[in-house]
């Protein structure tokens, strides 16, 4: 009990640490605009994006955090895939902890969720609303504003 007790205070510490470096940066203030974005995922997608400028386009960033499909199809069939590792792993768990949260908090992306999930399984309507939110965030990092829901669902 006295190692975990340690370690806990430990964990405490770095979390705190983390936190004072972050706050001053103008893209975790706007990450924390966003449903289901609290402290501990908006210092993950705010410190393993770094500098949003270096993503010309929003699918760049969506395709960094590996929210789209990476297969290739010709012809309506499909034909291999490509490197499905590429990208960052720890954006893609931070996004789907969002669309988690953001299913149980927000209304609308229930509704989302639900349709998405009667189309197709449950993973594959979580990962979608993951990419809807790797759109978002990229752009609200980059224009430094608030996060307006109702353009999210539009």
């Amino acid at each position: 009990m006295h190692i975990i007790e340690s370690l806990s205070e430990n964990i405490d510490l770095i979390e705190k640490k983390v936190l004072r470096e972050t706050v001053t940066k103008p893209s975790f203030q706007a990450l924390l605009t966003i449903d289901g974005i609290g402290n501990i995922l908006g210092q993950t997608i705010a410190l393993e994006t770094g500098d949003i400028k270096r993503f010309p386009r929003v699918g760049n960033f969506s395709s960094y955090a590996r929210c789209v499909d990476s297969s290739r199809i010709s012809n309506g069939k499909k034909k291999g895939v490509n490197n499905r590792k590429n990208g960052n792993k720890y954006l893609s768990w931070a996004f789907v902890e969002a669309a988690h949260s953001i299913i149980r908090h927000n209304k609308t992306a229930h509704k989302f969720y639900q349709r998405k999930r009667s189309q197709c399984n449950g993973a594959l309507a979580t990962k979608a609303l993951a990419h809807k939110l790797a759109r978002a965030a990229f752009y609200v990092m980059r224009d430094n504003t608030v996060f307006q829901s109702e353009r999210l669902f539009s």
